[in-house]
C-alpha cells in the first residue's frame, strides 16, 4: 500500500512540474509589448558594413615645425637681462633678452663712419662740380667724385640694411625679439651668461600650437594597414576623460633603427592650447577593410551567461531572444558571424528590460 501511494506522489509531482513548464511556455508566448513601452522602444535594421577595425599606439605630442622658429645670437656678449620663461605666450616682435656686445658697437662705428664718409664724398663731388664749371678741373675729376659718392652711399645702406635684418639700435646693446607669435617651447639662455660669437646653439625655440602633431609609432607588423586619410582618436594622460580626432596627415616611410616603429603624424586641432609638445599620447587609427559583414548596434548586444543575445523584432507580439556570435566590436558597432539575417530589426532600447521579461 505505501508502494502504491509513493508512486502516487511521485506522479503528482511531475504532473505538477509539467504544468508550470506549459505556464511558463504560454507566457513567453503570449508576451506582448505594451503601448507605452513600444512608444520608448528604439528599433534598427541588421546591416551588411564593411568590416572596420582599430589599432592602438603610443607617441608623444610635438610642434608643428612648420610653425616652430629657432632663433640663434647673431652676436657674442653678455645677456644683461632675459625678459620670459619657459611655456610664456610672446607677441611677434616682443623682446625676449637684451645682449651687450663689443660687436654691437662694432657695427655702431662702422655706421657713423659710412655717415661719414657720404657726407665727405657729397662735400667733394660738389668741390670738383665747382671747379670744373670754372674750368679749373677737368671732367673726370667730376667722375671719380661721384664714384667715390656711389661707392659711400653703397657702403651706409649695407650697414643700414644690417641694422634692418638684426634690429640693431643705437648703442652697445642687442635686443634679442620673436620673430612670430607663440609659446616658448625651449630657453638656453640665462641673465649674467657669457655667450660666444661661434656660438652655434639656439637660445629660444618659439612655437605656435593652435595645431599640433600626434605621433605614433606603428610596429612594422601594422605598416600594411595605415594610409593617409584614416581617421585617428588621441588622448592624453592629462585630460583622461577627453579625446582629439584628427586625421592621418603623413607617414614616414622608414623605419627607426632604434624602436624598430615607423612614425605616423596626426593633425590635430589644439583648441584652448590644451595639448603641449612632449605630452606623451595613446593614439587610436581607424580603417576599414575591403570585406563586408552583418552589423549591428552595439548596445543592441545583451552579454549574459558567457553568451551574446539580441531581441529580434517582428511585432509587438513576436519578439525573438536570438543567440548570436559577435565577430568584432568597434566604435559602437557590432559585427555578428553568425545568428542574424541581413534586413531583421533587432531592438536597440529598453532591450534589457524585454530580454529579463522573456528570460526570467
Amino acid at each position: 500500500m505505501k508502494k502504491y501511494i509513493f508512486i502516487l506522489l511521485i506522479f503528482l509531482w511531475a504532473c505538477d512540474e509539467k504544468a508550470k513548464k506549459i505556464d511558463a511556455q504560454n507566457s513567453k508566448e503570449t508576451f506582448v509589448l505594451s503601448e507605452t513601452m513600444l512608444k520608448t522602444t528604439e528599433i534598427d535594421s541588421v546591416k551588411m558594413e564593411f568590416l572596420r577595425n582599430e589599432l592602438k599606439f603610443y607617441g608623444k605630442i610635438t610642434a608643428d615645425n612648420n610653425k616652430l622658429i629657432e632663433i640663434y645670437p647673431i652676436v657674442g656678449g653678455n645677456v644683461v637681462k632675459v625678459y620670459v620663461e619657459l611655456g610664456d605666450y610672446v607677441q611677434k616682435g616682443q623682446v625676449l633678452a637684451s645682449i651687450r656686445s663689443t660687436e654691437v658697437a662694432g657695427f655702431e662705428k662702422e655706421l657713423q663712419d659710412a655717415k661719414n664718409d657720404v657726407l665727405v664724398a657729397q662735400n667733394n663731388l660738389k668741390v670738383a662740380q665747382e671747379l670744373f664749371a670754372g674750368k679749373i678741373n677737368t671732367e673726370r675729376e667730376v667722375l671719380e667724385a661721384k664714384s667715390n659718392l656711389e661707392k659711400a652711399q653703397s657702403q651706409l645702406n649695407r650697414i643700414q640694411e644690417t641694422y634692418r635684418i638684426y634690429s640693431l639700435k643705437g648703442g652697445s646693446i642687442y635686443e634679442v625679439t620673436s620673430p612670430i607669435s607663440g609659446f616658448i617651447i625651449e630657453k638656453k639662455i640665462n641673465q649674467d651668461m657669457q655667450l660666444r660669437s661661434d656660438r652655434t646653439d639656439n637660445i629660444f625655440d618659439i612655437a605656435q600650437i593652435d595645431e599640433v602633431w600626434a605621433i605614433a609609432n606603428v610596429n612594422e607588423s601594422d605598416i600594411s594597414e595605415i594610409r593617409v586619410g584614416e581617421d585617428a582618436i588621441v588622448t592624453a594622460l592629462s585630460y583622461k576623460d577627453k579625446t582629439f580626432a584628427g586625421k592621418v596627415d603623413k607617414i614616414f616611410n622608414v623605419i627607426d633603427p632604434v624602436t624598430k616603429a615607423m612614425k605616423v603624424l596626426i593633425r590635430l586641432k589644439n583648441q584652448d592650447f590644451l595639448l603641449k609638445p612632449e605630452m606623451r599620447a595613446s593614439i587610436l587609427i581607424k580603417y576599414q577593410e575591403n570585406k563586408k559583414m552583418l552589423a549591428v548596434p552595439s548596445k543592441a548586444v545583451i552579454f549574459d551567461k558567457s553568451k551574446h543575445f539580441v531581441m529580434v523584432f517582428k511585432d509587438r507580439y513576436n519578439i525573438e531572444t536570438r543567440q548570436v556570435e559577435v565577430f568584432r566590436q568597434v566604435n559602437g558597432i557590432t559585427f555578428i558571424a553568425s545568428g542574424l539575417q541581413e534586413g531583421e530589426k533587432v531592438i536597440t532600447k529598453n532591450q534589457l528590460l524585454i530580454y529579463d521579461a522573456l528570460n526570467d
